[in-house]
């Protein structure tokens, strides 16, 4: 078990005036050693408490006068402090196993903690959570978790998952829905093993013996080139239609049965299968933005300006956790200074998209009153497969894109591409052959950045 290590200290803060110092590394709170963030912030928030560091090798103790509910005010360098609970599962369709060489050593780590999927919306099978476990979700309120569920046939569960204790590790999943923790679901589907027949009866047990969940989300499989799996292949047309139907289907029969609609197809889904979106309306306060359901018609609503708020999660929804680091979907992902104009720009604006988004923008950037703004498709040849969605656009791709478009131009690239300043292949935006502006990955965004040229 490593030790918290603290990387900053608000000035003036409790943590500040206690003497508390970046590079200290905080043995205990109030006797008790931390586990995790969620101990720490949960042991931070007492009144006056007492810290046991180790500075230089030396262990000495702060007093930490405040009071309860005060923020201490330091931000400690990992979420766990104890080992990440590694996956176990050797799933044919993990995206983890199907990475290319020579990305950062953090992206290869395949977790199934319930940790990080309270704290980031990770999704855990279940596979290895404990008695232990369950007691420490519900006494903390550890909620909303994100569970793979798949298949709700054991048989059918095991096979996907690689692992028998797939076949019984739902068990948890009904325990956490009977002490009240709010969980989504998730399912991807392989063709030719959990759709079809399989589909109908993994959302017919949903209703059965999970009810109470508060979303599932029906997703289709990831394939790059380096899959080495020869029963995963993408879906057909006609697959996507049959999926699409039966969620559908299923809508209907949860919304009559319990008020609401429950599960959600991911949009790749309606892409795959040239079929138009839902209405806004149908996403019922989009629960699974961020797993990739309902973000283009979220999108649009931000664009066409019938909200001024962005939809869904959004960066920084667990900044309330104090003391949790910036990583994750949820992390502040602005990599560069985005172009400060002073006054308005008469370039004409490129807007960098994968060939998914590029589907959902043209038409929308088509309905502008002006002809300065175009969509530049970005293919993934980095990943290749099946792989379209614009969060995995690497710097590799960009480069070869921009390296073919004229100097001059404003290139407006989604942050959604980009974590901790630089993209999944390592590259920063400053290594780009055209200078870009990174801008946050919503149609509010989008908007405000084109008022900012001609129309």
């Amino acid at each position: 078990m490593s030790l918290p290590c603290v990387v900053a200290v608000a000035p003036g803060s409790p943590a500040d005036r206690a003497g508390l110092q970046p590079g200290d590394e905080v043995v205990a709170i109030g006797g008790r050693a931390p586990r995790d963030v969620i101990d720490w912030q949960m042991w931070v928030d007492d009144a006056d408490i007492e810290l046991d560091v180790r500075r230089g090798g030396l262990d000495q103790t702060l007093t930490v006068v405040k009071r309860e509910g005060e923020p201490l005010g330091a931000e400690v360098s990992s979420a766990l402090f104890d080992q990440v609970r590694t996956c176990d599962n050797h799933c044919e369709f993990c995206f983890i196993h199907q990475l290319p060489p020579g990305m950062r050593k953090s992206l290869y780590l395949k977790d199934d903690d319930y940790r990080l999927s309270f704290l980031y919306g990770n999704f855990t099978t279940l596979t290895r959570f404990t008695e232990s476990d369950l007691e420490r979700v519900v006494t903390g309120r550890l909620s909303p978790l994100h569970v793979s569920i798949h298949a709700t046939d054991v048989e059918v569960r095991a096979r996907m998952l690689r692992n028998r204790r797939g076949a019984t590790s739902l068990r948890w999943l009904r325990a956490l829905l009977d002490h009240g923790i709010e969980v989504h679901g998730q399912v991807v589907v392989c063709p030719g093993i959990n759709d079809g027949a399989v589909l109908d009866d993994t959302l017919c047990g949903v209703l059965d013996d999970y009810p109470e969940l508060a979303s599932i989300c029906v997703v289709p499989l990831g394939l790059s080139r380096y899959s080495t799996e020869d029963a995963m292949r993408a879906h057909t047309t006609d697959e996507a239609r049959a999926v699409l139907d039966t969620v559908e289907s299923w809508q209907r029969v949860f919304r009559s049965l319990l008020g609401r609609r429950m599960v959600f197809a991911g949009d790749e889904y309606y892409l795959l299968a040239d079929r138009s979106f839902p209405s806004a309306q149908t996403y019922e306060g989009f629960p699974m933005h961020e797993d990739g359901v309902g973000m283009a018609r979220a999108f649009e609503e931000e664009f066409l300006g019938r909200t001024d708020q962005p939809i869904g999660v959004q960066a920084g929804f667990f900044s309330w956790v104090e003391g949790a680091p910036a990583t994750g979907y949820r992390a502040p992902r602005a990599a560069a200074t985005p172009v400060r104009l002073q006054r308005r720009d008469l370039r004409p604006v490129g807007v960098l998209t994968a060939p998914y988004g590029a589907r959902v923008l043209t038409p929308l950037l088509a309905g502008l009153p002006r002809d300065d703004v175009r969509v530049i498709t970005v293919a993934n040849e980095y990943f290749g497969g099946n792989i379209g969605v614009t969060g995995l656009m690497v710097g590799a791709d960009l480069a070869r894109t921009l390296g073919q478009e004229p100097d001059g131009h404003r290139y407006l690239v989604p942050d959604v591409c980009v974590s901790q300043g630089r993209f999944l292949d390592g590259m920063t935006p400053e290594e780009l052959p055209r200078a870009v502006e990174i801008i946050p990955t919503d149609g509010v965004a989008l908007r405000r950045a084109l008022e900012r040229s001609r129309r």
